[in-house]
């Protein structure tokens, strides 16, 4: 299974492998995350979600090119409040349709993550990361931005030690693969993005051979992940960022 909806720019791809589905973010740009981008793959999940082998199967989510994404289009949003909420409203769907998957899921992270490309990547049950490129970043500290109160629960839920916390969010410190590993954000880190997508891939597969109810395992992580679906519902900072934007250009 692979497709694209023909005629339209192909932004990112959806392969069946086996029990495996593969979701790449295709082309060597910074994959930043807009409405557009957001749309397409909000559509293949939705694709995913209608194969009768959905339930019994894992997702690894990829990138192609130096970044896996480096968060919000900023530059298209401008100081514009209905695109920062627009973005902001796709991100947070794309986030709950994947805590709603009825599978396992794994960011095979080639490359860079930094902001909301991070909170792609945690948005998923595992995260595996290529060593020699790419960091996670939480650049909010650096480019004079508050974080939003869904990415601060979000964090919480998959980063327990609260010094990983802090060394993440208010240092802004670009973490490799073996601090992720070391901070307990990462699974397991390798030599390469080929490495990394097949160390993801045998995750996945020994994932499916546990014959999970993919239903159940939804119900479970909306469990597990109930403070961050309800913190989903607003993005309190889309207004504060827009009039600081602004004002920056008065």
């Amino acid at each position: 299974m692979a497709d694209n909806k023909h005629g339209e720019e192909q932004l990112c791809t959806l392969e069946k492998r086996g029990n495996l589905f593969i979701l790449t973010l295709t082309g060597a740009g910074e994959h930043r995350l807009n409405p557009n981008l957001l749309s397409s793959l909000r559509s293949a999940l939705s694709r995913l979600k209608s194969d009768p082998s959905a339930s019994s199967s894992a997702l690894i989510t990829t990138a192609h090119g130096k970044f896996f994404s480096n968060g919000y289009d900023l530059d298209w949003a401008q100081s514009s409040e209905p695109r920062l909420q627009l973005m902001s409203s796709a991100l947070r769907s794309l986030v709950r349709d994947l805590i709603c998957l009825p599978m396992p899921t794994i960011a095979a992270v080639t490359g860079h993550a930094s902001a909301a490309g991070m909170m792609l990547a945690l948005s998923h049950d595992y995260v595996v990361m290529r060593r020699d490129r790419g960091f996670l970043y939480m650049s909010e500290m650096d480019i004079g931005l508050v974080i939003s109160n869904w990415f601060m629960a979000l964090m919480r839920s998959k980063i327990g030690d609260p010094r990983a916390r802090r060394e993440a969010l208010m240092r802004a410190a670009k973490l490799t693969a073996e601090d992720g590993v070391r901070m307990g954000i990462v699974e397991s880190a390798h030599d390469g993005a080929e490495a990394t997508v097949a160390a993801a891939a045998e995750l996945g597969e020994a994932l499916v051979t546990r014959k999970w109810d993919g239903h159940v395992y939804a119900g479970n992580r909306r469990v597990v992940l109930r403070e961050v679906l309800e913190a989903l519902g607003s993005d309190e900072m889309v207004k504060k960022v827009a009039e600081d934007k602004a004002l920056s250009k008065l």
